[in-house]
């Protein structure tokens, strides 16, 4: 956890030395939710968290998001939510997800207009960092961003194991939604 926050600390702290950091500068999430869901043969396991925070640099499209894992809320059950935090996400050794990086289109998001881009950068859940482009929708207004995108995970990737007593109510490829809207 301390490893993360020194990580965003040392994003922010690098973008103020390089004097490109002012209030009105970058994109920082006011509202944000990530969902996922795991469509197994035997059984389907839906979760979400409004914990996600984040900011994008407009000035060199920058960005890093982060959720807290153990933040998710829903499943079918407590003791599901229990064994996705103990048994297979091991919040407590790896507390977050994060995806930081850049945005590979030139674009503008201080103009407003609506985008498809493509975010590149390294995807880290479980400790595992995985280089992934995920396309996102993003709505620029005269007061922020909306950003919306859907992609899959991998959890072999992510060295995510799944027991064979339950290999059938777990997908290995889990769907994943972030919605967000981020102010100046």
């Amino acid at each position: 956890m301390k490893f993360k926050k020194i990580t965003l600390i040392f994003f922010l702290a690098s973008m103020v030395l390089q004097g490109s950091l002012h209030a009105q500068d970058f994109f920082k999430i006011e509202e944000g939710s990530i969902n996922f869901k795991s469509d197994a043969p035997l059984e389907l396991i839906e979760a979400s968290s409004t914990k996600l925070r984040g900011l994008i640099n407009p000035k060199d499209n920058s960005f890093a998001f982060a959720v807290k894992m153990n933040s998710f809320q829903g499943f079918n059950s407590p003791l599901q939510r229990e064994h996705f935090n103990e048994n297979y996400m091991e919040s407590n050794q790896y507390p977050e997800a994060t995806f930081s990086g850049r945005i590979i289109e030139n674009v503008d998001l201080g103009r407003p207009g609506t985008y498809t881009i493509r975010a590149k950068g390294k995807l880290k859940i479980h400790g595992i960092e995985q280089e992934r482009i995920i396309k996102c929708e993003v709505v620029s207004t005269d007061s922020g961003l909306q950003v919306s995108s859907s992609f899959t995970v991998f959890l072999e990737e992510h060295n995510i194991s799944i027991p064979k007593i339950v290999y059938q109510k777990i997908a290995e490829e889990i769907q994943v939604r972030i919605q967000a809207t981020l102010l100046k």
